[in-house]
């Protein structure tokens, strides 16, 4: 029950088994069955989902800004939201959308598996990521990919971003139809009055549809998605939602448990979000969260991490 391998030219016919283990039930649904709705949901709540959504109520009461959905992998039934229409901060979440960009382009003669790409100066970026810590300075784009997908890797984010152009992600994320979810701009250390605020924003209800298709072989091709699952089923990061999920950060590709996941995190002062697909013995959901506080006191910023840690705990719940 391991993930594709990425960057295997014969990933997607491994991915087709995969993916059926990660989604559930009926891979035909629409984007609207697989995204219904888009009002506040918070009066409709099932009981095994009240844990979290007390906790991400209270803080709402206490100044964080949250938007939160979930999902049924295999129904699309929505089972909980909370301001889940709003465009949020998402940090490295958008690294997701250069994935697919350069996950569809890996068919082309002059975009392949072993296409070198080198590290510049303008490119250098601190923060997530291992490469900046390497003597290499040239690796292929599919193990720059696999870097973004395991690491959030900063600078091997940006020169994939020089590679494709920021033009093309934004013009693949328009043609999938999101409105609301955008990387807007490459990393960078600091942010000046001219560069864009935030590296990427998304709306819980078009990231939850994004992660939904991708299970189901319906991003681009079924070749890209299987690719994308398998990058971002590297993610070492579970500091968030999945850290209620028990599975070892560094090694979660196989069911463990009857568990299987993908997700991805984004993290900088004051944001904190995570988008992810859980699959369990039970059922499958598709979840995503984002916080947006006052990052100040070290003690607001444990508590917006106990609230994704519950609302974690409520999907697991679910799902085993």
């Amino acid at each position: 029950m391991d993930f594709p391998n990425h960057g295997d030219a014969g990933a997607s016919a491994d991915a087709g088994g995969r993916r059926a283990s990660l989604n559930a039930g009926d891979a035909g649904h629409s984007r609207h069955a697989a995204a219904p709705g888009g009002k506040h949901r918070g009066t409709d709540v099932p009981e095994n989902f009240a844990r979290g959504f007390i906790s991400l109520g209270e803080l709402a009461l206490n100044g964080v800004q949250v938007s939160a959905r979930a999902t049924d992998l295999s129904t699309g039934r929505v089972l909980f939201s909370v301001d889940d229409h709003v465009a949020m901060p998402t940090a490295s979440v958008g690294k997701v959308l250069l994935l697919i960009e350069v996950a569809a382009r890996l068919n082309d003669a002059e975009f392949g598996l072993a296409t070198m790409l080198e590290r510049s100066v303008a490119d250098a970026v601190g923060d997530s990521g291992v490469w900046q810590h390497l003597q290499v300075a040239r690796l292929g784009v599919a193990d720059l990919a696999a870097l973004v997908g395991a690491t959030s890797d900063n600078l091997a984010t940006n020169v994939l971003i020089r590679a494709v152009g920021l033009h093309a992600v934004r013009a693949r994320t328009e043609q999938l139809g999101l409105s609301r979810t955008a990387l807007l701009d490459l990393v960078r250390d600091r942010r000046g009055p001219d560069d864009a605020p935030q590296l990427s924003v998304g709306s819980a209800k078009e990231l939850t549809w994004l992660f939904t298709a991708l299970a189901r072989g319906e991003i681009v091709d079924a070749e890209t998605s299987a690719r994308v699952i398998g990058w971002l089923s590297l993610n070492t990061d579970l500091s968030l939602v999945a850290s209620a999920f028990g599975l070892d950060p560094l090694a979660h590709r196989e069911s463990d448990h009857g568990l299987l996941m993908v997700n991805k995190t984004g993290t900088t002062a004051g944001v904190r979000s995570e988008v992810g697909i859980l699959r369990g013995p039970r059922a499958g959901v598709t979840y995503a969260v984002s916080m947006l506080f006052d990052d100040g006191q070290l003690m607001t910023r444990l508590a917006v991490l106990d609230g994704m840690r519950a609302v974690g705990a409520d999907l697991l719940e679910y799902v085993h």
